[in-house]
């Protein structure tokens, strides 16, 4: 098992000054930088739409199947919305200045089908530390069905990657939830990262959970609908939540302007220092556009939740500011798409230039 990549650390850092910059943000404001009432009205409102669909979907199922596909359609918006707004922060610590309500946060992944403790390892510790770097970013790493580097072997199929992408990324729910997270648990490491040791209580979560979750996806709605419609609606918002997580994380480091750092053979050290690696890795999208800021998280704001991952996603359009005028300040490129739909063409872009070259 190879070590992971080391980074450059200059004195002083690009690192050191914007964290002086934002820190100094939130002592002039007076403000935590946690979540406020917006996120947890927000929150609310998620958690109680989820609900509400799942009691009519399974205990007042709708007679005719367009309604079923109907309300499917939103209930895997708003499970991706969930894991966007609500676990995500959690994860991170920063949905609250509480632990145990950010451990709560965290813990709504459990309830919508994954592992709180695979995505720790996976998300929090190596895909932030390690963005784009191939052989450690589990992220990048959809072999052999998808080239996400040059630095991965190129197949055939992958000339039309740009278009069957589509496909593959909505079977991503029910992979992470049938497939990945057990795979992770019996060969007990992510890639060739080993997981860090899993307590009498993580083993007896993760099962518990897997055991919940395939009563109340399956068994409990199937005996309540019957498995006709059980299967149209579970197919249904499964491929709608995999397709949306999957853009909104793909659209944040696979495009035609984020690099793909190799680390040097002999000193198995990256060029940069860290901050400035996730800037050249990571790409914002669509920042102005509250509609998408709101569902998504502040997840088009993928560079200021890179940088600052302890801060939640309420207060990322106003600390963007400053971390713009320090990479303005400082000489580095801060990749920003304006629209959605630049940003899926760049990604389309991306993937048919690794299926040819």
């Amino acid at each position: 098992m190879k070590s992971t990549p080391k980074f450059t650390n200059p004195n002083p850092s690009f690192h050191g000054e914007i964290k002086k910059r934002i820190n100094k943000y939130f002592d002039e404001k007076g403000i935590a930088p946690t979540g406020n009432s917006k996120l947890y009205s927000k929150a609310i409102i998620l958690v109680i739409a989820f609900v509400a669909l799942y009691v009519h979907l399974v205990f007042f199922t709708p007679s005719h199947w367009a309604w079923v596909v109907l309300e499917s359609v939103v209930m895997g918006c708003t499970i991706a919305a969930i894991g966007f707004n609500i676990m995500h922060d959690g994860a991170h610590g920063s949905f609250s200045n509480s632990k145990p309500v950010n451990i709560l946060a965290a813990f709504t992944l459990n309830v919508l089908g994954g592992s709180s403790f695979m995505w720790n390892m996976k998300h929090n510790v190596i895909h932030h530390a390690y963005t784009n770097v191939d052989g450690v970013d589990d992220d990048i790493d959809i072999k052999p069905f998808m080239r996400m580097s040059t630095s991965q072997p190129k197949y055939k199929a992958h000339k039309y990657q740009h278009i069957y992408f589509w496909f593959l990324y909505s079977l991503l729910y029910i992979f992470w939830i049938f497939y990945s997270d057990y795979q992770k648990y019996f060969k007990n490491s992510i890639g060739e990262m080993p997981l860090k040791k899993m307590h009498f209580s993580d083993h007896a979560i993760f099962w518990g959970f897997k055991v919940f979750n395939l009563f109340l996806y399956i068994v409990l709605p199937i005996m309540m609908m019957g498995w006709q419609m059980w299967l149209v609606s579970f197919l249904t918002f499964s491929l709608v939540a995999g397709l949306v997580l999957s853009i909104v994380f793909q659209l944040a480091h696979t495009v035609e302007h984020t690099a793909f750092p190799v680390p040097n053979e002999v000193t198995n050290r990256l060029d940069d220092e860290w901050a400035i690696h996730q800037i050249k890795t990571t790409a914002n999208f669509a920042t102005d556009n509250k509609i998408v800021c709101w569902f998504v998280g502040g997840l088009n704001f993928q560079i200021e939740h890179h940088l600052f991952p302890k801060v939640s996603h309420i207060h990322y359009p106003q600390i963007s500011k400053i971390i713009r005028q320090a990479c303005q300040e400082y000489g580095i490129t801060y990749i920003e798409y304006p629209k959605v739909r630049l940003a899926v063409a760049s990604h389309v872009n991306f993937l048919r230039e690794m299926g040819s070259k």
